[in-house]
């Protein structure tokens, strides 16, 4: 085979992403960078996925965001497969500030679901982990249900599973792969007994309000959940 037939060969070749029985659409992008990573620019890439609306809409926003060329979309047999051709370059987008105050189960899926968001689209993110929240960062959490509902933290954890929901710590570090920044704050490490070699993530940095007030001043979009 000439170096010429070799080359068209790898231009047709497509990487295929399976993210049927997940409907969790940041838990399938993210594969799907992962794969692109290893792909040079106009390379194309096959996701099938199950035919639900809201993964419909966010992997075309996600290629709205990106700049990723969504080439296809043909619809299978109990599912939806979209073809996707890799742009080079990367776009400018607004940072993203995202202060986590509470370490329950269910309040932990819209800040971290928000930054992978945000990250998978290729936007600067930064966490500040505080209060109660602090103790996310160590080796010993497991994230439960609040209330009357702690009982149930286990089923509720499973099913979230089924749909394609990683734990919290799996989510901070697929954030730490994207490039996401990730601070805890310091008086709350005291007040809450937490301490540096309790943190499972390497490159967490310590700090408090001034030093997150810099990157919130550097960001475009603030995010507040208590």
């Amino acid at each position: 085979m000439s170096s010429g037939e070799a080359t068209a060969t790898r231009r047709t070749e497509v990487q295929v992403v399976d993210g049927r029985g997940r409907s969790v659409s940041t838990a399938v992008l993210f594969e799907v960078v992962l794969v692109m990573e290893d792909l040079a620019a106009g390379a194309l890439i096959r996701v099938e996925a199950d035919p639900l609306p809201a993964l419909d809409s966010d992997i075309r926003a996600w290629c709205q965001s990106t700049g990723h060329e969504l080439v296809g979309v043909e619809n299978m047999v109990e599912a939806r497969q979209y073809t996707i051709r890799k742009v080079g370059g990367r776009r400018s987008l607004p940072g993203w500030a995202i202060v986590i105050s509470n370490p329950g189960l269910e309040e932990l899926l819209s800040p971290l679901g928000f930054a992978l968001g945000a990250a998978l689209a290729g936007s600067r993110v930064a966490l500040y982990f505080q209060g109660p929240a602090v103790r996310v960062l160590t080796r010993s959490f497991s994230e439960k249900l609040g209330g009357w509902k702690r009982p149930f933290s286990g089923i509720a954890r499973r099913r979230l599973e089924n749909m394609g929901h990683p734990t919290p710590h799996v989510k901070l570090r697929q954030l730490s792969h994207l490039g996401a920044k990730i601070y805890i704050c310091g008086p709350s490490m005291d007040h809450f007994k937490v301490t540096s070699a309790d943190i499972l993530f390497p490159g967490v940095q310590v700090a408090a309000y001034p030093t997150f007030v810099g990157e919130m001043n550097a960001a475009g979009v603030h995010v507040f959940l208590q």
